[in-house]
This record gives structure tokens, sequence and C-alpha cells, in this order.
């Protein structure tokens, strides 16, 4: 398949004013995840958090199961710290994967077409709900190696749904606390984008540049 040049330079000549908004949606999260950890007595840096996880998933990546790499593994927020997922950095939503899955379920965070947790749908395309072309399913079918796709994604989910039961309280007020917590975060958003259209329209409505006309592209041979 050929590389579309101007798409992927119209994508991003458009995504500055949303990078600036997701970043302090991020924020955002970051600090009612510090109010949480505070309000139930432990953090994600704690020693013993760290131990749970390695109890739960060993050093594996808790989807795929894949021995962790140091160049190719992340921190990995089972909901995603996104103003869709509005997952929270408190113990139960925390663990590592590799950036292979993390990336795929990064997509599919966008959508949440199979559950109403980021890490669930994620491991819920086994391949019998959707389209054939869906590239979850995909992914899932190409990186594991077995052929019984559907038993090893229930299996994940068991082993994920029974470590956060060591930490009911915070995954329990996520889950209570989603719907509020979205709604700030997109509220944030839009006001952010408004905020940084307007300022960049008053800050750069003076600027004389002075061109008689538009630059020309440069000849390939010089």
């Amino acid at each position: 398949m050929k590389f579309d040049v101007s798409a992927a330079l119209k994508k991003s000549t458009g995504r500055a004013k949303s990078d600036v908004a997701n970043k302090l949606v991020s924020m955002l999260l970051h600090e009612i995840s510090r109010i949480a950890c505070a309000a139930g007595g432990m953090t994600v840096s704690d020693p013993r958090y760290a131990e749970s996880v390695v109890a739960a998933f060993g050093t594996s990546c808790l989807y795929c199961g894949k021995q962790l790499e140091p160049d190719r593994t992340t921190v990995e927020h089972l909901n995603g710290m996104n103003r869709v997922s509005v997952g929270l950095h408190v113990p139960g939503n925390v663990a590592m994967a590799c950036k292979k899955c993390n990336n795929a379920k990064r997509q599919d965070d966008q959508h949440l077409l199979l559950a109403d947790n980021g890490w669930e749908s994620f491991l819920s395309h086994d391949g019998r709900r959707c389209a054939s072309e869906c590239p979850t399913c995909a992914y899932w079918i190409g990186v594991l190696a077995t052929d019984d796709v559907e038993r090893y994604l229930a299996a994940a989910r068991i082993r994920i749904q029974t470590f956060q039961a060591q930490y009911q309280q915070f995954v329990q007020w996520s889950a209570d606390a989603r719907d509020s917590l979205r709604k700030r975060a997109e509220k944030l958003y839009r006001d952010c984008q408004t905020f940084a259209t307007n300022e960049i329209t008053a800050l750069t409505s003076d600027i004389q540049l002075g061109f008689s006309q538009g630059p020309r592209p440069s000849s390939p041979n010089g």
C-alpha cells in the first residue's frame, strides 16, 4: 500500500490544539489520582503494590503474557488516562505491558466497543463479535501463539479481575465516579480548545509578513 504523504501532513497540521487539551486532561486525571490515593492510603509507587503486580503477572505483559523487555515495556493503565476511559493512576488500574499491546489497546480505547472498561473491551476481541476487518481481533490472532484465542483472552480477563479484587475500593470508586469524571474531562478538553483558539487568534492577528506571493517549492534538480 502506497504511503499517503498528503494525509499524514494534514493530520499533523491540525493536531496541535488537541495535543495540548489531551495533556491537560491527563494532568486533571493525575491530580484526581493523587487525591484518591491519599484517601485510600496507598500509591502505585508503594513497594507493596509492585510486589502484588509481580505476584499476579510475573515479569510478563499482563495482556499477551510475553516476557517484558526493558526497551519494549510501558506502564499500563487498564482503563486509559484519557477523556473516554477516564482511568486513574491508582492501585488496581496500573500494571506492566509490552508496547505492542499498549499501542493496540490505545486504538481500541477510542471506541470501547465490547465493554465499558478499556482492558475488558481489549481482551474481548476474540473474533466472534466483530466484523471480519476488526484490527483488534486481527491483532490477537496474529500475536497469540495459540489456536484458541477465545480461551486465552477469557483467562487473561480472569487474571486481571483477580488482581483488581485486592484493590476493590479504588476500582469501585473509579467505576462509580466514571460518568462524573468523564464530564469534567470533556469540559476541560473543550474549554482548553476554545481558550487556545481564541488566544492564538489574538496573538497572531497582527502579524505582518509582507510576502508578495506564496513560497515556491524548489526544483528537485536545484
